[in-house]
């Protein structure tokens, strides 16, 4: 069986103490876990090591970097390689966020480099895909995806695909208070395993966990989830405010 997991992504948010506040509290009150059921906290890279520090004794929790540099080491100022994730107790890193692209004008080629770079230190990879609002309605969303899938992910082995976590990300229902259907979710999350199926067989693509991405809450979150391909949620707004997050963490558990 395939992992199902809720992965917390604070982007740029919260203080180191207000971090440690919002893990003590949702640690406190979280339901049981198991290999099956697992929690990430993706923080800031001031929080990495406090963040592991926290988790290390709590079983199936993780923490993830928001991103991380494709070269081992240079003269790159501000960022962060992943040697350096490992060496700090990181065991997740998230590449290709909507914002990264968006934002650092990160394309498919430099995401490949980075998950290529992330694998070499064993690091798990949440790998996101997704397309925008113009894309969608002109009703080529899954050409798109997979196209990022391809050109990301394709040149790794069906070996290495066991370190990657999809995470489908429909640009149009971030921060937008828009959200996906649970129908339009589970349509994508489907297609994106039959794109994994006829790369790397049926094998792999029905161990690959994919992630919802997009304006997840609490109250929404077992629907959402209850699609068959549908293995949980990549958290925004909502994993900053405890009680939310564990609800959406309790709707993990609880599918079916």
């Amino acid at each position: 069986m395939r992992k199902k997991i809720v992965a917390g992504n604070w982007k740029m948010n919260l203080t180191l103490g207000e971090g440690n506040a919002l893990i003590t509290a949702v640690l406190d009150k979280l339901p049981a876990l198991s290999e099956e059921n697992q929690l990430v906290f993706a923080t800031p890279f001031l929080h990495l090591s406090q963040a592991v520090a926290q988790t290390q004794y709590t079983a199936f929790v993780s923490v993830a970097a928001q991103t991380c540099h494709q070269e081992k080491s240079g003269a790159y100022t501000g960022e962060i390689s992943a040697p350096m994730l490992k060496d700090a107790g990181v065991r997740y890193v998230i590449i290709g966020h909507s914002e990264r692209r968006a934002y650092n004008n990160e394309d498919n080629a430099l995401l490949a480099a980075k998950t290529k770079a992330a694998l070499a230190e064993k690091l798990n990879v949440i790998f996101c895909c997704g397309e925008s609002l113009d894309i969608r309605d002109a009703g080529t969303q899954n050409d798109f995806v997979g196209q990022q899938l391809k050109e990301s992910l394709f040149h790794l082995d069906a070996a290495a695909m066991s370190n990657i976590v999809i995470a489908y990300e429909p640009i149009w229902a971030i921060g937008t208070g828009r959200t996906a259907s649970a129908e339009q979710a589970q349509d994508m999350h489907q297609h994106i395993r039959q794109v994994l199926a006829a790369q790397y067989g049926a094998d792999v693509a029905n161990k690959t966990s994919i992630l919802y991405g997009g304006s997840c809450k609490a109250s929404n979150a077992a629907e959402l989830f209850a699609g068959a391909d549908v293995d949980g949620g990549l958290i925004g707004g909502a994993s900053l405010i405890a009680d939310d997050f564990l609800g959406i963490i309790k709707a993990m558990v609880e599918k079916k």
